[in-house]
């Protein structure tokens, strides 16, 4: 069963994840903040992240690229779950080093289907 890390500082959205997540046979560790998500990832080793991207302290992008950038974190798929839909957020997050972006509002089909496709890239 894959463990994926949920990083989300709204609780009501952190809550939806999970169950969604939990639902389709996840294992699910949530985190309120990038930071408290870093300590987790050196504790946890989840085989995905799902984080937003703004949250107070450390951002959802900041996040992704200090994992990228860290060779021992550098697989773990991320994906970048936020409201904003334009397209320089997309391209950002890519920079950053995400390996998916989704759109809030979402369905259940569509927050499994993201993480079943990084994970098959990442697993490969």
């Amino acid at each position: 069963m894959a463990t994926i890390l949920v990083v989300e500082d709204s609780r009501q959205e952190l809550e939806l994840i999970s169950y969604y997540l939990r639902n389709q046979g996840y294992n699910v560790i949530k985190a309120t903040s990038a930071k408290e998500a870093l300590e987790i990832v050196l504790e946890e080793k989840p085989d995905a992240i799902v984080t937003d991207v703004e949250m107070p302290g450390m951002s959802g992008f900041e996040l992704c690229r200090f994992l990228k950038t860290n060779p021992t974190h550098q697989k773990i798929p991320i994906v970048i779950c936020s409201s904003k839909n334009h397209a320089i957020h997309h391209l950002w997050a890519k920079k950053q080093g995400a390996d998916a972006y989704i759109t809030k509002p979402y369905t259940p089909e569509q927050l499994v289907h993201v993480i079943e496709s990084v994970k098959a890239v990442a697993w490969l």
